[in-house]
């Protein structure tokens, strides 16, 4: 007699959970401004953030404009500084003097990139530590790879933010990042180590990339180039943060994608945050979050718990 056949069900392919950087951004925001008032009262002024643009670069305009808009939204006093694309470099620190002298300023952000005549690491150079809400000032980055207190770059910190949300203590943890940028790859790979991850540094130009991500329960991606990253390379259950923003066209259209080809990522991962919607909400709520933390520092209070 025939023996029955039983039919075995296909299984689902993985679909990983997207990490909604804005919701955790709006969190964020909620404590920030809750934070404001009571530094009022203390001190008898608001967290002040100056944004100096030189130049009218569009993107660069539009990254300002959120920057001053959510400053505000949250309470604090914004001071704006746009100045002509032609402005002089003894002009732009004898700007960035003055603001570091007031008193009313606790963050200063000057704008990158700046036009091709200035020179951006004399600029940043210039700036106050204390008041470096960028985290980029040599002495803020020698602060985070000695492993001591100072003001960490924005994107670098928000990342940590949301891959702790996720994973709560990152201790012992395989973590790389691909990129080795000041503005990220750096910092990231600094943040990571003091979180006790073991941290390997890639980029493009690293020999057998593939093989090394697929050994990483953390990934994350900030090479700068859509979809480097294929959906294949990544470990089943790791966490993926993508940090890549590029337009690309299809269909007709222009998209905004990645660094991580996010499709295939989503079927192996454990996490990952999307593009648009992951790491870009957080980059300007931590310039939010280093601000209040360099207002309390600044006027010798304890720096409330903010995340």
């Amino acid at each position: 007699m025939d023996q029955a056949l039983t039919k075995i069900p296909e299984e689902k392919p993985m679909s990983a959970k997207i990490i909604d950087g804005k919701a955790y951004a709006n969190g964020l925001a909620s404590k920030i401004t809750a934070a404001v008032p009571s530094f009022n009262t203390a001190t008898g002024r608001l967290p002040g953030l100056a944004v100096v643009l030189v130049g009218s670069d569009p993107a660069s305009e539009i990254y300002v404009r959120s920057k001053v808009l959510k400053t505000r939204e949250l309470g604090m006093r914004s001071f704006e500084h746009i100045l002509p694309s032609d402005t002089k470099q003894e002009d732009l620190l004898r700007l960035v003097t003055d603001l570091n002298a007031d008193d009313a300023v606790d963050g200063i952000l000057v704008q990158l990139p700046l036009p091709k005549h200035l020179d951006e690491n004399a600029v940043v150079s210039a700036i106050d530590p204390s008041k470096d809400v960028d985290g980029l000032h040599p002495e803020n980055a020698g602060r985070l790879t000695a492993g001591l207190s100072g003001l960490i770059s924005c994107t670098p910190l928000g990342c940590l933010m949301l891959l702790q949300a996720q994973l709560g203590d990152l201790s012992g943890l395989d973590a790389i990042v691909v990129g080795r940028s000041i503005l990220v790859g750096k910092p990231m790979a600094a943040l990571l180590l003091r979180a006790n991850c073991t941290v390997t540094i890639a980029h493009s130009r690293t020999r057998n990339l593939p093989d090394k991500v697929r050994q990483a329960d953390i990934v994350v991606a900030a090479v700068g180039q859509a979809e480097m990253i294929k959906g294949d390379w990544i470990k089943p259950g790791a966490t993926v943060i993508d940090v890549g923003t590029t337009r690309v066209e299809r269909g007709g259209k222009k998209k905004l994608v990645g660094d991580v080809e996010f499709e295939a990522a989503m079927q192996t991962a454990a996490a990952i945050t999307p593009v648009p919607g992951g790491v870009g909400p957080m980059t300007i709520m931590t310039l939010m979050h280093n601000t209040v933390v360099a207002a309390h520092r600044r006027s010798r209070l304890a720096v409330p718990q903010l995340c």
